[in-house]
């Protein structure tokens, strides 16, 4: 496999099954051999039906995206996005919400674990029922990078840059081979 991965960070309007649309899509290339991220693809998103009914979504109050910017934004490429995912092998943290998404809009991806799920057991964050809970993305940073500032900003490539370094922890470390 190769040694080059992609991590894919997606912000919507809401949940894939209460009709949310895609805003924002960040990807950047992951090199297993060095912890080298580089940007892939950074773009607002503007998918058709999006409007009004859209203006109070959780992510225009809990990041500095702004509904206006959207609204100017190119509808969705999927043919430049799967031109990408062909060439890669690909995660996304939370990869179920992110690649659910991109598999509705027609996408294929080779699709690689889950970080988020490989942390849970790492991170032991207390869950319900004597469980672990599955890690944010912040609380997972915290644990793994206690000494390096970060705050999770919801935008698509800056989550994508930061998850990538979490991965590359994860791969490391052995938790998970992304290399195959």
């Amino acid at each position: 496999m190769n040694k080059k991965i992609i991590i894919i960070d997606i912000e919507t309007t809401d949940f894939l099954n209460k009709g949310g649309l895609i805003v924002e899509v960040g990807i950047v290339e992951l090199d297993l051999t060095n912890g080298n991220r580089t940007p892939i693809y950074n773009r607002l998103v503007c998918e058709e039906g999006f409007g009004e009914e859209h203006k109070g979504a959780w992510i225009f109050s809990n990041s500095s995206l702004k509904y206006e910017d959207v609204l100017k934004a190119e509808p969705l490429d999927a043919r430049k996005l799967q031109e990408i995912l062909a060439k890669y092998h690909a995660t996304a943290y939370n990869k179920k919400f992110d690649f659910d998404f991109l598999s509705s809009r027609g996408l294929g991806i080779n699709e690689l674990p889950c970080p988020m799920i490989a942390l849970t057991p790492v991170c032991k964050l207390p869950g319900k029922f004597g469980k672990y809970k599955w890690p944010k993305v912040q609380e997972a940073w915290d644990i793994l990078f206690p000494n390096v500032p970060y705050v999770e900003e919801h935008r698509g490539y800056d989550d994508a840059l930061h998850e990538a370094l979490l991965v590359y922890k994860l791969h490391t470390s052995g938790v998970v081979n992304y290399g195959g």
